[in-house]
């Protein structure tokens, strides 16, 4: 096994990211927690990294979530994991949105993304300048509102 190098930096006050480096380029690695209103109602949102080695937190999170937003790349579209997360989540019959994140960069394509997971709500966003971030989220709340 080779080590990779890792690099620490903070996003925000009382938050650390850790970024580690792979063949496929900087990654970053951070659980994140937030809280906030939209319709309403309380929203909590756990944020965990998307590599396997994590997927024994997202079992644990999966169990009594209300809803799942997968966060899909739109400048490299659906990989093996977001497939993985995909069908895990169906699987427990978790109701579902993506957001195409990184539209605002060359190459994103959302609607790739959208004809890769056919019938599924994808929100094209961009989380560097917000742009439809809360647009997004309070759209897929009001689906489980409706519920």
């Amino acid at each position: 096994m080779q080590a990779s190098p890792v690099s620490s930096r903070r996003s925000t006050p009382g938050s650390r990211h850790i970024e580690a480096t792979s063949k496929e380029g900087a990654t970053t690695v951070a659980f994140d927690f937030g809280r906030l209103q939209v319709r309403d109602r309380a929203v909590y949102l756990f944020g965990t990294p998307g590599q396997e080695r994590f997927e024994f937190v997202r079992e644990i999170l999966a169990r009594g979530m209300d809803g799942a937003i997968i966060v899909v790349d739109a400048t490299r579209g659906v990989d093996a994991m977001t497939r993985h997360l995909y069908d895990r989540l169906k699987e427990l019959e978790v109701p579902l949105a993506f957001m195409a994140n990184k539209c605002d960069c060359p190459g994103a394509a959302p609607g790739a993304i959208s004809r890769d997971l056919p019938g599924e709500t994808v929100y094209p966003i961009s989380a560097r300048n917000g742009e439809n971030v809360y647009a997004a989220l309070d759209a897929f709340v009001a689906t489980l509102v409706a519920r």
